[in-house]
């Protein structure tokens, strides 16, 4: 718990007991009044306020007393224990005094309220006191400690501080002879590095010669060796291009053949039909008409094949003819006759 909630619970604890303390006393007034007034005579009454107002200054010098000394660590002895519960007792007696006397239980337990409440608080109060005292002083312990170990780190870190200084000069001097060591060194190395950069550029520029000539000579070699791939494709190429052009020539030759016998099978077959009792369907004397041109056969054969008249077959010749004369090549303006 921090020093903040600690001064809280405190303040809270004094708070709370002086409400308690101030309404016990002021009920215990307004209930012990009427009893002392009962019993003092009557010129006197106006000193039946005394009597409470007395026993409650001594529980508030009780109270506070406690809370000083509790506060403080201290112990106030017995007389202070006897004085506390004894005022508790009369403030008791005197506020159950009168519904006692008239026999009135009820009374009895409401009154004792107040002072029991009062008795109880003082001593919870004591006790709630000290343990707060014990946590403060613990608390301050703790505070002491940290203080105490924040000094021993700061006397450490200064003691470090020193040994690092001891330490740093002499490394220091320990860098300073390494140094001048080193510098020869370097010197020495730089001597005996230029000396091997010398030799180094020397072999490097041999080997860079040889390797351009190396160069050379594959370049040379690939080049070489390309051209005759090239040479090597373009043959091939062309072989290839022959031979494909030798399978076409054959297949288209083949191919004309087989059309041809087919032709002249399909011609032969019409033909051999021989002279056609009947008119024979258009397309069929059309195909007749047209294998007996190809076969040379004059129009009355064909007229007899086909059964169609001369007319007909003599426009069917015609066509054909048309169909088979060569085209006239067109004479272009302007060319010599």
């Amino acid at each position: 718990m921090s020093d903040a909630h600690l001064r809280s619970s405190e303040r809270a604890l004094a708070l709370g007991t002086w409400l308690i303390v101030s309404g016990a006393m002021l009920f215990s007034i307004l209930t012990v009044t009427p009893l002392m007034a009962a019993h003092t005579p009557d010129a006197w009454d106006w000193t039946a306020p005394i009597l409470p107002l007395v026993v409650d200054a001594a529980v508030l010098i009780v109270v506070r007393l406690d809370s000083v000394l509790a506060r403080l660590g201290g112990q106030g002895g017995p007389w202070p224990v006897a004085l506390r519960w004894m005022t508790g007792a009369m403030t008791l007696l005197l506020n159950i005094g009168a519904s006692a006397l008239a026999g009135d239980m009820v009374g009895v337990a409401i009154h004792a309220v107040a002072p029991l409440l009062l008795i109880v608080t003082a001593e919870a109060g004591l006790a709630y006191r000290r343990a707060l005292t014990a946590a403060v002083l613990a608390a301050e312990e703790r505070k002491q400690a940290r203080r105490d170990a924040t000094a021993r780190a700061a006397a450490e870190r200064e003691e470090n501080r020193l040994r690092a200084d001891r330490e740093r000069r002499d490394h220091e001097a320990a860098q300073a002879r390494e140094q001048r060591e080193h510098e020869a060194n370097l010197a020495r190395e730089a001597d005996e590095r230029r000396d091997r950069i010398r030799r180094e550029d020397a072999d490097r520029a041999e080997a860079a010669r040889r390797a351009e000539q190396e160069a050379r000579d594959e370049r040379e070699r690939r080049e070489h060796e390309r051209e005759q791939a090239a040479i090597a494709r373009e043959q091939a190429a062309r072989h290839a291009a022959a031979q494909r052009a030798a399978e076409d020539r054959r297949r288209a030759e083949q191919q004309r053949q087989q059309a041809a016998e087919r032709a002249e099978r399909e011609r032969a077959e019409l033909l051999a039909a021989g002279p056609a009792e009947e008119k024979l369907p258009e397309v069929q004397a059309r195909q007749v008409v047209q294998a007996a041109y190809a076969a040379g056969l004059t129009q009355r054969q064909a007229i007899e094949l086909t059964g169609w008249s001369t007319g007909w077959i003599a426009n069917r010749y015609q066509e054909l003819r048309d169909l088979t004369a060569p085209t006239p090549r067109p004479v272009l303006e302007g060319a010599a006759q």
